[in-house]
C-alpha cells in the first residue's frame, strides 16, 4: 500500500476531525489485491473504543449486494436460473396473480411486490416466517418486469426465501459457505450476527437532519405505501439486537474490506477464489432495467441484484459501476473497466452520499 492508501487516510481523517464523520472504513482492491484499508474515528463515542479494519458496520442496503451474490453463485452451480419462476421454487408466491414472477424480476427490482403491509413492525422483520407470509399474500403493484420499483426490504427476504427453497439452508448460511467463508470474511460478513459478537459492532448515529423536505412530500407518495416510518432506517433501529441478530438481507453487517474484497472476487480470483465466471460476470452487470423508479420517482439503472453507476455520478456517465449504496451514506461497488473494488462503512447516518463521492472521487483519480 503507498500512495493511494496515504492519500485515503488523510481524507478520512479529515472528514473525522471536521465532525462530518464520527468513524469510518474504506477500502479499495485492485486486480485482487487490498490497496487501500483505512479506518479512522471511533466506533463507540462512550468508550473512545476505535475503528479498527475488522469492525463490523451495520449498513443498510449494502448488504443486498451480498443478498445478490448469493444468488449468482447459485444459479452458476445450476440450482436455478435467472428466469426460473419463483413459484416454481416457491409455489405459495404464486398467489394472487404472482405466478409469473421469474428470478430476474426480482433481481432488478421489477417483480412488482416493494412494499410490505404498513402495520408491519420491527418484530415482524426479524420474523422469517412472518415476512415471508406476508410475500405470500401480497399484490402486485405493477405486471411484472414493466416497471421498476425499488424493493427495500422485500428484496432480501425474496432472494432469502428463494436461496432457502432452492438449498433448504438460510441465506446467512449459505453466505457463509458460498461466500465469506471461501474469501476468510466470515467473522465480518453476516446478515443475521449472533449475540455474541454484537459487542464488536460500531455504535450507529443519526446525523442532523432537516425534516422539512419529508413535510414537503406529497401524502400519495408511494414511498410511503412501501412500508411503515417504523421501519425507515435510523440508528435506533439499526442497533435493535434483534435486528442485529436476525436475518434480514435488505441489509448486512459487515466491515469495509469484507464487503469490497467480495466485489473483488466477483471482478477476478482474490487469493485463489473467484466467485462466478466472467461470462456470468458480464450477464449481472450489463443494464437490464432502466426507468423511472415508482417508488422513489426517480431514474434509476439496475444489472442483476445491482445499481449501475458511481455515487455521485449517473449511469451513463459511469456504466462499468455495480454495486450498492445504503441510506446513511454507505456504499460497496466494484467497475469492471478499472479493475477497483470499493467500499465505505461509517457510523453516522447521513441523507446524502457527500463522503462516500469524495473518498471515491480521490479512489478513482488514483
Amino acid at each position: 500500500m503507498g500512495d493511494l492508501q496515504k492519500l485515503v487516510q488523510e481524507a478520512a481523517d479529515e472528514l473525522v476531525e471536521s465532525g462530518q464523520e464520527r468513524g469510518l472504513q474504506v477500502a479499495v482492491y485492485r486486480d485482487g489485491r487490498q490497496v487501500v484499508d483505512v479506518a479512522a474515528g471511533v466506533a463507540d463515542p462512550e468508550s473512545g473504543r476505535p475503528v479498527t479494519p475488522d469492525t463490523p458496520f451495520y449498513n443498510f442496503s449494502i448488504g443486498k449486494g451480498a443478498t445478490a451474490t448469493v444468488a449468482h453463485v447459485l444459479v452458476e452451480r445450476g440450482l436455478f436460473g435467472y428466469d426460473t419462476r419463483v413459484a416454481e421454487l416457491w409455489p405459495e408466491f404464486g398467489a394472487h396473480g404472482k405466478e409469473g414472477v421469474t428470478v430476474r424480476h426480482v433481481l432488478t427490482h421489477t417483480a412488482g411486490v416493494p412494499g410490505v403491509p404498513l402495520d408491519t413492525t420491527p418484530e415482524d422483520v426479524c420474523d422469517w416466517g412472518t415476512m415471508v407470509a406476508a410475500l405470500e399474500n401480497a399484490e402486485l403493484w405493477w405486471e411484472p418486469g414493466t416497471k421498476m420499483g425499488y424493493h427495500a426490504y422485500t428484496f432480501g427476504f425474496l432472494v432469502g426465501e428463494i436461496v432457502r427453497r432452492a438449498t433448504g439452508k438460510p441465506i446467512s448460511q449459505v453466505l457463509r459457505e458460498e461466500v465469506s467463508g471461501p474469501l476468510a470474511v466470515a467473522d465480518e460478513l453476516y446478515f443475521g450476527m449472533p449475540r455474541s459478537e454484537h459487542h464488536r459492532l460500531a455504535r450507529l448515529e443519526d446525523a442532523p437532519m432537516d425534516m422539512s423536505a419529508f413535510a414537503d412530500m406529497p401524502e400519495d407518495l408511494p414511498m410511503f405505501k412501501a412500508g411503515p416510518m417504523d421501519l425507515m432506517p435510523t440508528a435506533a433501529l439499526g442497533s435493535r439486537p434483534d435486528y442485529l441478530s436476525a436475518d434480514i438481507p435488505a441489509g448486512g453487517k459487515t466491515s469495509a474490506r469484507a464487503i469490497a474484497r467480495m466485489y473483488a472476487a466477483l471482478l477476478g480470483e482474490v487469493d485463489g477464489t473467484r466467485l462466478i465466471s466472467q461470462e456470468r460476470l458480464r450477464e449481472v452487470t450489463a443494464v437490464a432495467y432502466t426507468g423511472m423508479d415508482e417508488v422513489f420517482g426517480m431514474p434509476s439503472a439496475w444489472g442483476l441484484g445491482y445499481a449501475i453507476g458511481r455515487p455521485g455520478s449517473t449511469p451513463e456517465e459511469t456504466p462499468t459501476v455495480f454495486g450498492m449504496a445504503g441510506a446513511g451514506g454507505s456504499v460497496a461497488y466494484a467497475d469492471t473497466a478499472s479493475g477497483l473494488a470499493f467500499a465505505v462503512t461509517k457510523n453516522r447516518l447521513a441523507n446524502d452520499f457527500d463522503t462516500v463521492t469524495k473518498l471515491g472521487d480521490i479512489v478513482a483519480r488514483g
